[in-house]
């Protein structure tokens, strides 16, 4: 089978504020939304990874040599809002979530289904 992008309807657009997060449970998945300042909204993991607490959407919303991203609550670890990975850890990241705005409601991309491998 392979992954299938199913897309989530989350909140409409304006109860984001801009620069601050919030959480989303998608399934089993807690998301982070992040609305930044130049109107583009990004999805990340809740979880982070460092204290496996679920904060990321109430972390430091700002901006690392041109990268947009969050600093985590708790040890202030830094993930790209672009790709999820650690901007302090090259060897970790958290999930990242393609966003879409449709008809002025924020959707939240999920993967679902196993990919398919050769034997």
């Amino acid at each position: 089978m392979r992954p299938t992008l199913v897309w989530h309807p989350v909140c409409p657009l304006e109860r984001l504020q801009p620069e601050r997060g919030a959480a989303a449970l998608l399934g089993d998945r807690q998301v982070a939304l992040f609305h930044t300042h130049d109107g583009t909204v990004h999805a990340i993991g809740n979880i982070d990874p460092f204290s496996g607490a679920a904060v990321l959407s109430r972390g430091i919303v700002g901006d690392r040599g041109g990268v947009p991203m969050v600093a985590s609550p708790v040890y202030k670890q830094a993930f790209s809002l672009l790709d999820g990975r650690c901007l302090d850890d090259p060897d970790t990241a958290v999930p990242w979530y393609p966003v879409r705005i449709s008809d002025g409601r924020v959707e939240v991309g999920v993967r679902v289904g196993i990919p398919v491998t050769a034997s």
